[in-house]
């Protein structure tokens, strides 16, 4: 099993945590928004949320922290359907390509869900406020 810290306000981790539950048949992913500052940190008292707002992170059943494309992968292993594609994944060159194309997608988040009509009203230019 492993955990995915992931942003709650962003479509597309919204998206990306749906599919994942989807093929999940084996309930080997668990999701926590990292907007719920208090659990997340009450688990994983060493994360930062510097870096869980700029990407996903995943902990692994031994403790280790997978972030962003690394993380994405990660979980991919651990759903049936998702593991082909993990194999794809590990072929050289996957991880330079993949990288940049996740950074991409991550930095820019905000602006892509504007794109698709879903603005997160408490978030100006990448940046939100944190839920009271």
């Amino acid at each position: 099993m492993v955990t995915a810290l992931f942003d709650g306000y962003c479509l597309i981790c919204q998206s990306t945590r749906k599919t994942i539950n989807a093929l999940d048949w084996f309930n080997r992913v668990e999701f926590l928004d990292l907007h719920d500052y208090e659990t997340v940190t009450s688990r994983y008292p060493d994360v930062d949320y510097d870096a869980l707002m700029g990407e996903i992170h995943v902990v692994d059943n031994d403790g280790g922290l997978h972030a962003g494309y690394y993380g994405t992968r990660r979980m991919l292993k651990e759903v049936p359907v998702g593991f082909p594609i993990w194999l794809i994944l590990q072929i050289p060159g996957m991880d330079w390509v993949g990288t940049r194309v996740y950074k991409f997608i991550a930095r820019n988040r905000y602006q892509i869900n504007k794109l698709f009509g879903n603005e997160i009203p408490d978030c100006v230019d990448g940046v939100c406020k944190i839920p009271q």
